[in-house]
């Protein structure tokens, strides 16, 4: 192995204790990554192929392996991370250190690593939910401390506009994001995470018509490189089911979101949550069965998700499978796990989901309002973790709790314009009104597909 008389550095400008050309390999992986693009995993195998001693290549693989499903050998990544670290810088060191203890279940050393090294992309990314990465804080409010805290450390850097826009769509205010996003999209138009911002800012506002036609214009355009083109038709997906377009839903889904080998959890957090949410809608039928999407993602990750977000997802797709075993499982798994939101979250989600295949619906109902204010630490965006809120929904209808329902809706729609939850709220009437009553009972027939396969 020779180096260059120059220390190669990644793309911010901090050193890489490697050669040359597995430090331009790894900065591509990064780089793509960045934007969303396919090929990191790739570009990362071939940096450590190409210095098998390159601690950041292999703890790079080993978080990829644990956020994303990548298909690599975890332990062993972490261990040649760890073992390699030891002839790195400091910054190195401690970036190893981070991934090590964020896989293992504790992410305060990676909190503390961005408070030094704020330019270090790779870990803030990790750091924040986006559409690549669930994030480390427990409340939606942490992540943002950490992005505001970076500001200075970029400046007007592309990349770092897209991130800032996504905590600007979740804080509401969503004029900001809005121009943050086009300003990077602008510089840099096939930044994924822009984009993903600006997906975010359409359906937030109930900006649905445009929000669909400029997506489906970005993924054949500049986004066609994109590695997350499943999680962007997602998006196109929630806007076609928001504005009750489900004949678009099905073509939709039939030609970008069936599930397929490769994907991993991919499959799982865009398919199995359309597919789930598709059966909850007024007026769904013939909705495609979710097996398919448990056969693709595998029992591993349904039964030891590897992160609350992921958890979340694995939860209602047993419950649309009426795997009430699977579910209990889960639930035992949660309540014995070392991180405090699998307890004191995801554990009790699972037994209100369980309450709910019991048919004890009015009982799950209220104990998924309970965790209402404790979702945000699922990890994830508003949008994905709406599936919770259209379940509490779902719930009260099978209890015929119809004003309980029309409250949520109501909260909903002032929030946002939805022609399916206009129809939702119709199907809520009082049923003993005769053409209403026979609206409930159609609505309820969705819900009955998915919830009684």
């Amino acid at each position: 192995m020779t180096y260059s008389s120059l220390v190669p550095t990644d793309s911010y400008g901090y050193r890489l204790t490697t050669s040359s050309e597995a430090a331009a390999a790894y900065n591509r992986g990064i780089g793509h990554l960045l934007r969303l693009r396919t090929g990191a995993v790739e570009a990362l195998a071939t940096s450590v192929a190409l210095d098998p001693t390159f601690a950041l290549g292999h703890a790079a693989l080993a978080l990829l392996g644990h956020e994303m499903c990548a298909p690599v050998d975890l332990r062993a990544r972490l261990d040649h991370a760890a073992l390699h670290a030891a002839r790195a810088s400091d910054r190195e060191r401690s970036h190893v250190a981070a991934i090590t203890s964020h896989v293992r279940g504790s992410s305060a050393p990676l909190v503390r690593h961005l408070a030094a090294y704020p330019r270090d992309a790779l870990l803030l990314t990790t750091a924040v939910p986006t559409i690549a990465f669930a994030g480390v804080t427990e409340v939606p409010a942490e992540g943002w401390v950490l992005v505001e805290r970076a500001i200075p450390a970029y400046g007007d850097d592309w990349w770092f506009a897209g991130l800032l826009a996504f905590v600007r769509q979740e804080q509401r205010r969503f004029d900001e994001a809005m121009s943050l996003a086009c300003r990077s999209l602008a510089r840099e138009p096939d930044a994924g995470h822009s984009a993903h911002a600006r997906a975010h800012a359409h359906y937030e506002t109930g900006d649905h018509e445009a929000g669909l036609s400029w997506m489906d214009g970005w993924v054949t355009g500049a986004g066609a490189g994109s590695g997350s083109r499943s999680h962007f038709s997602w998006h196109a997906a929630m806007h076609e089911l928001s504005l009750g377009d489900l004949d678009a839903v099905r073509r939709r889904y039939d030609a970008q979101l069936r599930p397929v080998p490769g994907l991993g959890c991919r499959t799982l957090v865009d398919s199995g949550s359309l597919l789930f949410r598709w059966g909850l809608t007024p007026g769904a039928v013939d909705v495609p069965g979710i097996e398919d999407v448990a056969t693709v993602v595998g029992r591993e990750v349904l039964e030891a998700p590897a992160t609350p977000f992921l958890a979340m997802h694995a939860a209602v797709t047993l419950l649309a499978l009426d795997d009430g075993p699977a579910l209990a499982r889960l639930a035992v798994r949660a309540e014995r796990h070392p991180q405090p939101t699998q307890r004191e979250v995801v554990a009790p989600l699972v037994r209100a989901l369980a309450l709910m295949r019991a048919e004890h619906c009015s009982q799950a109902a209220d104990a998924l309002a309970a965790l209402t204010g404790a979702l945000p630490r699922l990890g994830g965006s508003d949008a994905q973790r709406e599936i919770i809120e259209e379940t509490r929904i779902a719930a009260l209808l099978r209890a015929g709790r119809l004003a309980d329902a029309r409250a949520v809706l109501d909260v909903r729609l002032d929030r946002r314009r939805s022609p399916r939850d206009e129809a939702w709220r119709r199907s809520c009437s009082a049923p003993d009104d005769s053409q209403s009553g026979q609206a409930h009972l159609a609505a309820l027939d969705g819900h009955r597909d998915l919830l009684e396969r």
